[in-house]
């Protein structure tokens, strides 16, 4: 099993993102294959863990995927790796609200059986710091605390201080970094700004903290640690199996029975094809500056389930892709792009006279106000009845949510868990067929579904029920063949070709 270690702190903005960016950068540019992970729902840092490692980074989320998916979508991610490093969320302990360890970084260390750095910001103490590391190491026999990390130094006689404090911890140290504003990265109202949106910017950043960490933490030693792991046996999640057995109306192993097939709220079977499809339907997946939210398995998924996926940028891009029969339109930041999306007139006509049409429009948080009327006053697609603004309210938590009309994601009655986090407001904020019912933090009904649309703030992860990706593709699948657009022909065996977008 490939060696690993978690990044986690104290609490956030302690500087877990930079320490962890950094040493996957640094890692990679010594000669190691390595697999970047994120805890938690988070789509910009593992942008940031992706430009470090030059693999797509990965999230683990015990919340969403379940507990029993941590190591398989782990093992999936570090196939082949000489290491992983694993960036936690908030601070070490902190997890789903009211929900005890569930989706925290001390969750899932345990079941990775990973050594954890803590990542101290040291810039207000000096003394102290041996409590609070002392704190952290006691608090959870289960969680092996390997070392520490000081950030924020402020000189040579502040480092002597903090090293002299933890010298009878037992817990070494295993890096200090001295205050860099040169390695920031900026944020704004949803936190860091994502890699496509300043991707120059973003290299010379990544570039920065890994000369930083190689400088200033014992490389050698964080290595030797992640090393020190015991062995992890876990099955690698694999798209293609995961298809096949849902296909088949089999159950996933180590997938939660809440998730499984058939196990929706009413009892009703998941609808599923019993072959994937031959010609492959065209699903046009949203890419670019203002759509960066995605999970790496969903686009996996797509394709296992017999979808050719293909990318297109809405900012850039005047037309849907060839023969195009669905669409995905995930997260991002289309406030910031309004008025470019809006002056791309001739392809918001494309994707409203194609939902129009009755093809299969999956839309989350960003996809859902690109789809609305306006968003701040300028023109979106119009596919759906309302409008959307920026607000001064961040909406941000999990979600247990509920399918409340059939649609071409989910069987009314299908129960999925999922997460909200955004600074906007649409109103109305459902349709005459909402797409969810949530249960938290209050009840309420949210999201819409109109003929193939279904379209809502709450973000979903697939690999939790990769039924979703199945029957997103037969929809497009039997729309294709009603509207008589052209799919691509599946290869035979020999020909030579993946498939693959």
């Amino acid at each position: 099993m490939v060696a690993r270690i978690v990044i986690a702190a104290p609490a956030s903005g302690s500087g877990k993102t930079t320490v962890a960016t950094g040493l996957m950068a640094a890692f990679a540019a010594s000669g190691l294959a390595v697999s970047p992970h994120k805890v938690g729902p988070d789509y910009i840092d593992p942008g940031y863990h992706a430009l470090a490692t030059g693999r797509p980074g990965r999230n683990l989320d015990a919340y969403m995927c379940g507990t029993e998916l941590i190591a398989p979508l782990f093992a999936h991610g570090a196939r082949g790796c000489d290491l992983a490093v694993v960036e936690g969320v908030m601070g070490l302990f902190d997890g789903a609200a009211g929900q005890g360890e569930l989706a925290s970084t001390a969750q899932v260390a345990k079941v990775l059986r990973a050594p954890v750095v803590l990542v101290v910001d040291a810039s207000s103490q000096s003394r102290s710091v041996a409590a609070l590391v002392h704190g952290f190491a006691s608090w959870d026999p289960e969680v092996r605390l390997g070392g520490v990390i000081l950030n924020k130094v402020a000189t040579d006689r502040h480092e002597a201080l903090l090293r002299e404090a933890l010298e009878e911890s037992g817990v070494p140290v295993l890096g200090v970094l001295r205050r860099a504003p040169a390695v920031a990265t900026p944020s704004r109202h949803l936190g860091l700004v994502p890699v496509a949106e300043r991707h120059a910017e973003a290299l010379d950043a990544v570039a920065a903290q890994a000369e930083q960490v190689r400088l200033g933490c014992d490389l050698e030693g964080l290595l030797a640690l992640a090393r020190s792991a015991p062995e992890l046996r876990a099955d690698a999640w694999d798209p293609e199996a995961a298809v096949r057995l849902h296909a088949g109306g089999a159950v996933v192993p180590g997938l939660p029975q809440s998730f499984s097939p058939g196990a929706g709220a009413r009892g009703r079977p998941q609808e599923v094809p019993p072959a994937l499809p031959d010609p492959r339907p065209t699903v046009a997946v949203a890419v670019g500056a203002a759509f960066t939210f995605s999970y790496a398995e969903h686009a996996e998924l797509l394709r296992a389930a017999g979808a050719e996926v293909v990318p297109f940028d809405p900012l850039r891009d005047e037309e849907l892709p060839e023969g195009t029969s669905g669409v995905v339109i995930g997260g991002g930041f289309p406030e910031v792009y309004a008025p470019e999306l809006s002056a791309n007139s001739r392809l918001r006509k494309a994707v409203a006279e194609l939902a129009e049409a009755g093809a299969p429009v999956a839309a989350e948080c960003a996809g859902l106000l690109y789809l609305a009327r306006s968003l701040d006053g300028k023109p979106m697609c119009g596919v759906l009845d309302a409008d959307a603004r920026m607000s001064e309210r961040l909406t941000l938590g999990y979600r247990e949510a509920v399918a409340l009309s059939d649609s071409a994601l989910a069987a009314a009655g299908t129960r999925m868990r999922g997460h909200e986090f955004h600074r906007t407001v649409l109103e109305p904020g459902a349709g005459p067929q909402a797409a969810w019912g949530l249960r938290q933090p209050e009840p309420r009904v949210e999201g819409f579904v109109r003929q193939g649309v279904h379209a809502s703030y709450v973000h979903t992860h697939w690999a939790a029920a990769p039924e979703t990706a199945l029957r997103l593709v037969r929809h497009c699948t039997e729309w294709a063949e009603r509207s008589g657009r052209s799919g691509h022909s599946r290869p035979s065996e020999g020909s030579g070709r993946s498939g693959r977008a």
